[in-house]
């Protein structure tokens, strides 16, 4: 697992470690219950910061997943498509969903620390 104060968060809830694995927060897996399917990106695909890369279902509704920072999809978390429930379980581990090469790494600067997303989640919980 992941410590989240090495993450980097986007207002869309997702993360970002510094190698580029991307998932969803510990908040938004909790505001999303119970994950019965993923879609992950195809390696090769072009991702835009802020641009929908992946899909989460769960039993409430279907949730885009946006790129946090510019690259292009070095791998999808096929675990994740086969075991669902893995965002639940284990969010900033085994639960990610896809790695980025990281085109502009000044891009995570833009984004927020686990504390500041902290702080973000008590006016914007949602």
């Amino acid at each position: 697992m992941r410590n989240p104060d090495t993450l980097r968060f986007a207002k869309t809830h997702e993360w970002i470690d510094s190698d580029g694995t991307v998932g969803i927060s510990q908040h938004a897996q909790e505001a999303i219950t119970d994950v019965v399917f993923v879609e992950v990106p195809k390696p090769g695909k072009a991702a835009q910061q802020g641009q929908s890369c992946a899909a989460v279902e769960s039993v409430k509704a279907a949730f885009d997943i946006y790129a946090p920072v510019n690259g292009t999809v070095s791998a999808g978390n096929a675990a994740v498509s086969q075991n669902p429930a893995l965002v639940n379980k284990d969010p900033y581990g085994d639960g990610w969903l896809f790695k980025l090469d990281i085109s502009d790494k000044a891009q995570l600067n833009q984004l927020m620390t686990h504390s500041q997303y902290q702080d973000f989640l008590k006016t914007n919980p949602h």
